[in-house]
């Protein structure tokens, strides 16, 4: 069936040898696959098409070649008993050969060598109507003799009968009450045909001369318009038409020498067997994959479950309430009000009384496998500060998560830095030098305060929410992993944070260890944000000369000119210098370079008239220059490797 309306006489090819094809890339794709698991929809599906296709392919096979088949995918269908030259000869019926042109036109050779166009094949009265493409039939059936043909002429009785015509040339002048042909006739002479039934005294034929005479042919092909003229043939052998008319298909019986015909319901067993086959073998597959998605995700979950509970387990003398998924709908007012999404999950707005309100993270159960999860809960769960937000509770209940926080009405530091708001600004300078102190603190007390290292992997702005009076707490503990407190360094697989804010050694081992000192480079980066959105223009290309940014704040203050651009008010260059001075302190590319949190917290707290310039983290290694004013045991202390803490 996939060739029917395909193809012509130059695409049929032999069925054996498309098999062979299909089973040869069926043997080679097995051959590859065959020893990888089903690892994804994809691999299923392909096996499904090629058996699908293998199995098409058979079913041809089962038709013994002898597909119907229409010339140019359009024309008349040509099947038992025509059938294409190209076709087996027990495809048709002696006599009843069909060929296809390069325009693909349908042609019948008949005796003696006329060869006509087929217009239409009726398989139910055994009738074919032809036609001549040059629109001359009259010049085409001069040599037609059916005597040794299985076709006859069809004779509509009584408007029809079988006749013979006369041609006659006769001289440039209207011959009237005789059949005008055009074809063949030209400006010197006219051809007109003569029914011979007819009394020839009753025609003014004096001045023509006869031509030739056509046989024994219908009297309709003769009469008419040239271009309209068809020629209509039927044939009584073999008597298929039976067959047509109960919607059954006409075919030689297998091994008969009498060329007998037999009715047969068109793929009735191939079809049945086929569909079968293909439906089986579909539900099958289906049935196997479902079972195998089943099981990966049921042992996934299992896996993933068993996980967080075993760490519930250890973690149920901890404060934080644990909620079921049905109070999380009530908490949340069934999801009404929603603060923001993430790529880890949703934040919605919800009340655990009238005046308490809270922010719930609907985690994504698609998103990692439950590490956000214990990582956010084993941290935020363990540990009280005024500098990091407050887990109240949680959720664990089958498949969905979720995480309950205190909720801070002035969202994150990041809406007030933004050069975009700078129009809508309502801190100054002093209020931006306290609430950077407020972090510093906060990731001090992550690093030295706990019983465990806690490092945070992606301090920003956008993970520093305020309060009602503008306190900062860190939030989003989803990436942070725990250390010893007295080995620093911990071991990657894979970088973690956010671009633009990730430690230069976090993506290379080659600018030294992963330790507690990344922190400290994101922080860097958040403090020169916060100087940097207090500019009242815009550093654009022609005066930055498309300069790094944070390079550009070192080479005003290596050049010791104020950074008046950041603030509105002269007063706060003196805090915008420090700010930068400590933030440029902190993105040093060796991490040995970078002060520790605490000094970091001592730089804030203090005037800043007496913080040295920094290296300058730009220029090469031996342009860099010696550091001062930072304990010399924070920068030169070796940073032993060691595991990490599971």
């Amino acid at each position: 069936m996939i060739l029917k309306g395909l193809i012509g006489l130059n695409t049929v090819t032999s069925h054996h040898h498309h098999i062979v094809q299909v089973q040869e890339k069926l043997t080679r794709y097995f051959r590859v696959r065959g020893r990888e698991p089903f690892r994804s929809r994809r691999m299923v599906i392909s096996y499904l098409f090629l058996f699908l296709a293998l199995i098409i392919d058979l079913g041809d096979c089962q038709n013994n070649g002898c597909a119907e088949l229409r010339c140019g995918g359009h024309g008349p269908a040509i099947r038992f008993p025509f059938r294409v030259n190209s076709q087996p000869e027990h495809c048709g019926y002696p006599g009843f050969s069909l060929s296809c042109t390069d325009t693909n036109d349908t042609v019948v050779e008949l005796p003696i060598s006329v060869k006509l166009s087929v217009k239409q094949i009726d398989y139910k009265s055994q009738a074919i109507q032809l036609y001549d493409p040059d629109r001359c039939i009259s010049r085409k059936i001069r040599r037609l003799d059916l005597s040794s043909s299985p076709f006859q002429f069809e004779v509509h009785y009584p408007h029809s009968r079988v006749t013979d015509f006369a041609l006659f040339n006769c001289s440039p002048r209207e011959v009237k009450k005789l059949e005008f042909i055009p074809c063949l006739s030209s400006p010197n002479h006219q051809v007109y045909a003569f029914d011979t039934d007819d009394d020839l005294m009753e025609y003014p034929l004096s001045s023509c001369t006869k031509i030739y005479t056509l046989g024994s042919i219908p009297n309709t092909t003769m009469l008419g318009d040239d271009e309209k003229k068809n020629l209509e043939l039927k044939w009584s052998r073999p008597v298929c038409g039976r067959c047509e008319a109960k919607g059954k298909k006409c075919r030689l019986k297998s091994n008969s020498t009498e060329l007998e015909t037999e009715c047969f319901l068109e793929g009735a067993l191939s079809k049945l067997v086929i569909t079968g086959i293909v439906l089986g073998s579909f539900i099958f597959l289906l049935a196997i994959f479902a079972l195998y998605r089943f099981y990966t995700y049921d042992k996934l979950e299992k896996d993933y479950q068993a996980k967080i509970e075993k760490f519930l387990e250890d973690y149920r003398n901890f404060k934080p309430t644990r909620y079921s998924y049905v109070d999380i709908k009530r908490i949340t007012n069934q999801f009404t009000e929603k603060l923001g999404e993430g790529a880890y999950g949703t934040v919605f707005k919800g009340k655990l009384s009238y005046e308490i309100h809270v922010a719930v993270k609907i985690l994504n159960t698609s998103k990692g496998n439950g590490e956000e999860f214990i990582n956010e809960v084993g941290t935020m769960g363990t540990i009280h500060h005024v500098n990091v937000v407050r887990l109240v509770g949680f959720c664990a209940d089958g498949f969905r998560r979720a995480l309950v926080y205190e909720f801070l009405q002035n969202d994150s530091l990041e809406k007030f830095i933004s050069s975009r708001a700078a129009k809508n600004r309502i801190l100054n300078l002093d209020k931006l030098q306290d609430i950077a102190l407020g972090i510093a603190k906060g990731i001090e007390y992550l690093h030295q305060g706990c019983d465990q290292r806690i490092l945070h992997f992606d301090i920003k702005p956008q993970n520093v929410l305020l309060d009602q009076n503008f306190s900062p707490k860190i939030s989003d503990f989803g990436l942070a992993k725990l250390c010893s407190k007295d080995q620093s360094v911990v071991s990657m697989t894979t970088a973690r944070g956010t671009v633009g804010y990730i430690a230069p050694e976090v993506f290379s081992r080659n600018f030294g260890n992963v330790s507690y000192k990344a922190d400290v480079y994101s922080f860097g980066i958040l403090l020169l944000e916060i100087v940097g959105g207090r500019k009242n223009v815009d550093v654009t290309v022609e005066n930055t000369s498309e300069i790094y940014f944070p390079e550009w704040i070192y080479n005003l203050l290596e050049q010791k000119e104020d950074i008046r651009i950041f603030v509105e008010d002269d007063g706060d260059a003196k805090i915008a210098k420090k700010l930068a001075t400590v933030g440029l302190w902190c993105i040093q590319w060796n991490p040995v370079d970078r002060p520790s949190m605490k000094d970091v917290v001592q730089m804030l707290e203090g005037e800043g008239d007496n913080l040295s310039m920094p290296p300058n983290p730009f220029a090469s290694a031996g342009s860099v220059k010696d550091n001062a004013n930072i304990p010399k045991k924070h920068l030169n202390q070796e940073l032993e490797v060691i595991a990490e803490s599971e």
